[in-house]
């Protein structure tokens, strides 16, 4: 695998950012934008990557943080500065920063999209808006609020049946207003993916990863 652990991206808008880009050792088989928590572009989003990358994916990870406080990296405990960071940032900024990382990445084939918790809500509106081959939503918080607008794109969901952020009448909202999605619960709690919290579920982790890859090679590479 190579790393170049950060490169600048330019936004339409004018604005720069950083991101963390991981590529295979060999030819990429597609490429994959990986979508932050509220915690920043951290050592978890950092190995997310790193583990597309070592699938055979050219892997980015842009600082959506960027456009309020460069280089935000949060801890867990402090979910509240986190969430104070994502509101300093419009939707329609990070769907412009994303777009950037996109391009970035489109010269190793089509470009799948990643997202976890703020991120995965995220995804889900890049999948409406943006040039994508598929999108895939971790625990995406507040995606009731996203569903006037239809993906573009096929779109996989995986959901915490233990989720206290994300009731499952939320999960049935989602489903309702988007039955073509490719839908997984699981018995975990919210960010069940990351290792570094104290909800994290290997067994549960590992299978969305297994569904997650057979996902991106059907729809990217």
């Amino acid at each position: 695998m190579n790393a170049t652990p950060t490169v600048e991206l330019k936004a339409v808008d004018g604005h720069r950012l950083a991101a963390y880009r991981a590529g295979p050792s060999g030819r990429p088989r597609g490429a994959v934008v990986v979508v932050q928590e509220i915690f920043g572009v951290n050592a978890h989003i950092r190995a997310v990557a790193d583990d597309f990358a070592a699938a055979g994916f050219a892997a980015i990870a842009p600082a959506l943080f960027d456009r309020a406080e460069r280089g935000a990296d949060v801890p867990y405990a402090d979910s509240a500065r986190g969430r104070a960071l994502r509101e300093q940032v419009r939707p329609e900024q990070t769907l412009l920063d994303l777009q950037a990382a996109i391009e970035a990445v489109a010269p190793a084939g089509r470009v799948g999209m990643v997202g976890y918790c703020w991120g995965g809500t995220l995804a889900y509106l890049a999948a409406c808006h943006l040039p994508l081959a598929c999108a895939v939503v971790y625990y995406g918080g507040g995606l009731p609020k996203a569903l006037e607008r239809t993906p573009k794109c096929p779109v996989m969901f995986h959901f915490g049946e233990q989720d206290a952020h994300i009731p499952l009448a939320d999960v049935e909202a989602v489903k309702k207003a988007y039955p073509l999605g490719h839908y997984y619960l699981y018995p975990a709690g919210h960010g069940f993916n990351c290792s570094e919290r104290a909800s994290y579920d290997a067994a549960c982790a590992s299978l969305a990863r297994e569904r997650t890859l057979d996902f991106l090679h059907r729809h990217v590479g």
